[in-house]
């Protein structure tokens, strides 16, 4: 179950995604997993543009398609090793090759 909710603060979303962001040096599916939660949640959270009191240079555009590639970069290491570890974990099958009757 995912650690963020409809509850969960700003701070609560980006220390999830700065904590989770560390995957692949972790080898965590279930760390990047988490890591796509908070991008989403991010994606949600922070707006386009922003101003700072009205003058043209305090202005932050905010670029969406980088989270996103940080999903699609998630989700393939996920599908990379999940599929490696499958093997180990998936589902086994009995076999009958030298049963007695």
């Amino acid at each position: 179950m995912s650690t963020l909710s409809s509850t969960s603060t700003f701070a609560q979303v980006t220390a999830a995604y700065d904590d989770n962001a560390s995957y692949e040096e972790d080898q965590s599916t279930t760390k990047a997993a988490a890591f796509i939660t908070a991008c989403r949640f991010l994606l949600r959270l922070l707006p386009r543009r922003t101003s700072h009191g009205g003058r043209s240079g305090d202005e932050t555009e905010f670029e969406p398609e980088r989270i996103r590639e940080e999903i699609a970069d998630a989700r393939a290491y996920i599908a990379r090793n999940s599929a490696a570890t499958s093997g180990a974990f998936g589902v086994r099958h009995p076999s009958f090759e030298n049963f007695r009757d």
